[in-house]
């Protein structure tokens, strides 16, 4: 059975207010549309029958909203009422159970070793919004293991990710930054496509065009990118021009959130 988070309207909302996380239903209005047009970017960014879909999430570096996008995104996915799963892919710096109010263990790197079952290292965040539940399946980090890298990289990932897929219409790896180690590049051939996160004055250019260039090397299929942390003069500017066109051109999505 899947586990329930902690306490989703005391412990999660805590943090959300501490670090002013604007998660789910927390999001302003102009966030919560802009997450809804990249969902819908992202379910016609694939074609054929199967809608089952595995989707990495990375970054260039560290702080550029990766993890909060791929939660908001996960989010956003359930309130379509489709089953979704966010897997922590990063088993070197965890923050999804802390941000979201769930257990740090078990979780991927225990399913990877053996020592847990999928059952059981699924928890749930759920919120409650105008009576209507919206649910995300969420399988955290689990204990840090000393070779992260392998573990993500492994046969029994392979396997894991196949299993999982039967199980969810959209599963969700929040993956490590590329210029901070190879995780992302190595689980980039067993995903379906990758989303590149990119904040606003944080990322430099050589930096992303590295990150474009191990991503390239390793045959990764590019889905777009997410222009986070926008100024707030542009995003006022995009607020006004939301459902204009050119609000979303050429696979980059704007959020005013990081």
């Amino acid at each position: 059975m899947a586990k329930k988070n902690k306490n989703v309207t005391g412990t999660a909302n805590e943090a959300m207010t501490e670090r002013r996380y604007m998660i789910g239903p927390n999001m302003n209005f102009a966030s919560a549309e802009a997450y809804k047009l990249l969902r819908t970017n992202l379910m016609f960014s694939f074609s054929g029958a199967s809608a089952n879909r595995v989707i990495g999430m990375t970054s260039s570096f560290r702080g550029e909203g990766k993890s909060l996008t791929t939660i908001n995104l996960a989010y956003t996915i359930a309130e379509a009422e489709k089953k979704v799963l966010l897997i922590e892919g990063d088993m070197r710096l965890p923050t999804l159970a802390k941000r979201l109010g769930l257990y740090a263990k078990p979780g991927l790197s225990n399913l990877l070793v053996g020592l847990n079952t999928i059952g059981s290292a699924i928890q749930q965040f759920r919120t409650t919004v105008e009576g209507k539940e919206i649910t995300v399946d969420v399988i955290v980090s689990g204990d840090i293991p000393p070779n992260p890298s392998e573990l993500l990289g492994s046969e029994r990932m392979m396997t894991l990710l196949e299993k999982l897929r039967e199980r969810y219409d959209y599963v969700l790896l929040d993956l490590p930054p590329v210029t901070a180690v190879t995780d992302a590049v190595i689980a980039s051939h067993m995903v379906d496509g990758m989303v590149v996160v990119v904040r606003a004055g944080h990322a430099v250019r050589g930096g992303l065009a590295d990150t474009m260039r191990q991503l390239s090397l390793a045959d990764a299929r590019i889905l777009g990118f997410v222009f986070n942390g926008a100024q707030e003069a542009e995003s006022k500017y995009y607020k006004k021009r939301y459902y204009k066109k050119d609000y979303y051109s050429n696979g980059y999505y704007r959020s005013d959130n990081g």
